[in-house]
């Protein structure tokens, strides 16, 4: 994890912005090719939000049938990869078990343009509570060169 500290010197409030890797993403998630979907964390806030990048290509699996001549990301991977980013989140929590966190609700999400190879997704993930240590809901929302692609709830539960 690479660490950068920022001094604001109006209010000598001193923030933090951490970049993780792939490589530290892989050692945080359980995801690995084809179904990996985040290639960097860009912001982090340690028990808040995480800022995720997805660099969309055309050599992706799923692009071969979806759709031919008309590329587009399937929403369900969209949605998979803003879980992706909430997952650094929760996996650093203190005070909560190792374990896996699987989907355990998905509420409000709507898709707002299409994602298409050479789009970069960007995606944030705020957490918004985190229930006996183990369930969690998160606001997500995924933008391409500033424009809505994505927003919505995301839950999780801890599993064994």
């Amino acid at each position: 994890m690479s660490t950068l500290i920022e001094v604001n010197p109006s209010d000598s409030v001193t923030s933090t912005k951490t970049v993780f890797t792939i490589e530290e993403i892989q050692k945080l998630l359980p995801h690995r090719y084809p179904f990996l979907l985040v290639d960097r964390i860009i912001e982090y806030v340690p028990g808040q939000k995480a800022v995720g990048i997805k660099n969309v290509s055309v050599n992706e699996p799923y692009f071969q049938g979806h759709f031919p001549g008309r590329p587009i990301m399937p929403g369900v991977l969209i949605v998979e990869a803003m879980a992706q980013v909430g997952g650094i989140v929760l996996t650093q929590l203190p005070d909560v078990e190792s374990g896996l966190f699987l989907f355990a609700g998905i509420d409000g999400v709507r898709f707002r343009r299409p994602v298409v190879p050479g789009d970069r997704l960007v995606m944030t993930v705020e957490l918004l509570c985190v229930k006996r240590r183990r369930f969690g809901k998160m606001q997500a929302r995924a933008e391409v060169d500033g424009q809505l692609a994505s927003e919505g709830e995301l839950m999780f539960s801890l599993v064994d």
